[in-house]
């Protein structure tokens, strides 16, 4: 007999599958030394949960901090998923596991909206912006429909959003919660799929939504880090300088309990007026997709905006208001001088960028350039389309394409900077270099027992850095000139040198990898390679 899923008290499950622990992102090491067991809490999820109905029961389960056991699966009426790339193969997996136990399957999330084939066998796929295909699965669940896809170009109303139950997780579990103000960019990066999923004209949730959002964590008691997920969060200044004003009346009335990240463009620096406003409420730390040294590449690809706009100097100004830089780059453009592994190795130590995540070029789905490499028949579909056991970013699972520029060439120039920018010399270079020149402003204070955390996580930190030979020597130099020279950069400095304890222990993966692909390569030859990539696509388009 069919149960209305819809009314009484349902009882949902939501799992956010696991991404790697060589991913750049998963910096496991500094979770230990803190006491947390991810950094960044499944804020889509979060989200869902807020808009599926609340009436139901919902319970959370992260893999990336705790098993997902089949008593979990059994407790649920129904699951949910969803995620990014980089979760494709745990998310497949997760699928079929839940329907080895009778579960019904609900995935949403980038990559199967941008690939919902590869996603077929869950029972719904509800694709793109969930506050606008949410409710159509909804009707259709309540009418006893039991499976369906779901999709919609139309985009939200960024005003009407709800606030992420937040209540689901255990806030220790997390180095930093996320929080979403804007969805969309106004630029038009050839390589970027956030204008394909989310447009090109920035939409925002309302000054008082955000204040309901930071009300809502206070409330439930937590303090501390908030990352504001934004993929650009400057996209329209005007709107984010009245937040900041409002966040920073807010913040003074509730004694500063929140400090700041977020991700935003190196036209930021260009902005006094926003950059004294971001540091009077706190903001530590900024992602920039600086991609690129060359600035023929930059204009190529049309990443405009940082066209003319020299890296250190920004980083330098950035660093006067107390932001550290975390720097973005990709190899493997068309028009990438022979030069490049030498241009990039010096545009990063010289402008102390320490966490620095260089890429290989990946061709996501439906961007701009997977349609130019289609258009010249050199996009490997199948390498687009799925990841293997050894990717886990596009750190690892680049260049899906036929390469102009000879491709273990590009390999080569990868390893080089990869090998050479987390050197422990050149690594701490940096981190001296950024607790030199940083003139913090933190607002933010922490109560006694989180003191008293900080002061254990930082012994850890001297125990595994400065008493490994690898980095002791670095280590105890960056912290006695640090200390005796700029104290305030002292929290910055050993901040980044537990970053490297992760950075390390990636690079070492990264290089395996791509070394084994240069080796492969050297056997099979460029060409013979490409053949069989695009001829395999041939194969598989006559099977279809």
């Amino acid at each position: 007999m069919y149960r209305n899923l819809f009314s009484g008290a349902t009882k949902c499950l939501l799992v956010q599958t696991k991404f790697s622990a060589f991913s750049f992102w998963n910096y496991q090491e500094v979770c230990d030394i803190v006491g947390a067991k991810y950094p960044a809490a499944p804020l889509g999820l979060l989200t869902v949960a807020g808009l599926l109905p609340q009436h139901w029961i919902f319970r959370l389960i992260d893999e990336n901090v705790e098993p997902l056991l089949d008593e979990h699966l059994l407790w649920a009426d129904i699951v949910c998923t969803g995620g990014m790339l980089p979760q494709q193969k745990s998310m497949l997996e997760f699928i079929q596991r839940a329907h080895a136990l009778g579960r019904i399957v609900v995935v949403g999330g980038p990559d199967p909206t941008s690939q919902p084939d590869l996603y077929k066998e869950a029972d719904f796929l509800v694709l793109g912006e969930g506050e606008i295909t949410i409710p159509s699965f909804l009707n259709d669940l309540q009418n006893g429909v039991k499976k369906g896809k779901y999709f919609s170009l139309e985009r939200a109303d960024m005003m009407q959003a709800v606030i992420p139950r937040f209540d689901l997780i255990r806030f220790h579990d997390y180095i930093m919660i996320g929080l979403q103000y804007i969805r969309g960019c106004p630029f038009n990066c050839e390589f970027c799929d956030v204008i394909e999923l989310y447009g090109r004209i920035p939409r925002f949730k309302s000054t008082d939504q955000i204040i309901r959002e930071l009300q809502s964590l206070f409330d439930l008691g937590y303090r501390g880090h908030i990352d504001m997920v934004d993929d650009n969060f400057i996209g329209n200044k005007k709107k984010v300088k009245e937040l900041l004003q409002e966040i920073k009346k807010w913040s003074k009335i509730h004694h500063y309990p929140f400090f700041f990240t977020t991700e935003a463009s190196v036209n930021l620096a260009d902005d006094d007026e926003l950059l004294q406003l971001m540091k009077d409420v706190d903001f530590r730390y900024i992602f920039l997709g600086i991609e690129t040294p060359e600035q023929e590449t930059l204009i190529l690809n049309q990443k405009t905006q940082n066209v003319n706009r020299p890296v250190e100097d920004a980083i330098r100004k950035f660093l006067s208001y107390g932001f550290v830089i975390n720097g973005g780059y990709i190899i493997g453009f068309d028009s990438e001088s022979p030069d490049i592994a030498d241009l990039m190795i010096s545009s990063i130590q010289g402008s102390g960028v320490c966490m620095t995540m260089v890429g290989l070029l990946y061709a996501l789905p439906h961007t701009q350039l997977t349609r130019r490499l289609e258009s010249e028949g050199r996009l490997f579909h199948l390498a687009s389309k799925s990841v293997s056991a050894d990717d886990i970013d596009q750190m690892t699972s680049g260049l899906n394409f036929k390469t102009q520029i000879p491709r273990i060439q590009i390999l080569k120039n990868y390893i080089r900077v990869i090998d050479t920018v987390f050197m422990p010399s050149n690594y701490y270079k940096r981190v001296i270099f950024t607790g030199l020149n940083i003139k913090p402003g933190y607002k933010y204070s922490p109560d006694f027992k989180t003191w008293c955390r900080y002061l254990y996580s930082f012994l850890k930190v001297c125990k595994r850095a400065g008493f490994t030979r690898a980095t002791a020597w670095y280590y105890w130099r960056m912290l006695f000139t640090v200390l005796l020279r700029n104290p305030k950069g002292v929290e910055t400095a050993v901040n980044l040198a537990a970053m490297f304890l992760h950075f390390r222990k990636q690079k070492e993966y990264i290089v395996t990898v791509t070394d084994q692909m240069i080796t492969e390569l050297e056997k099979t030859g460029e060409e013979a390679f490409n053949r069989k990539m695009l001829g395999e696509e041939r194969i598989s388009n006559n099977e279809q």
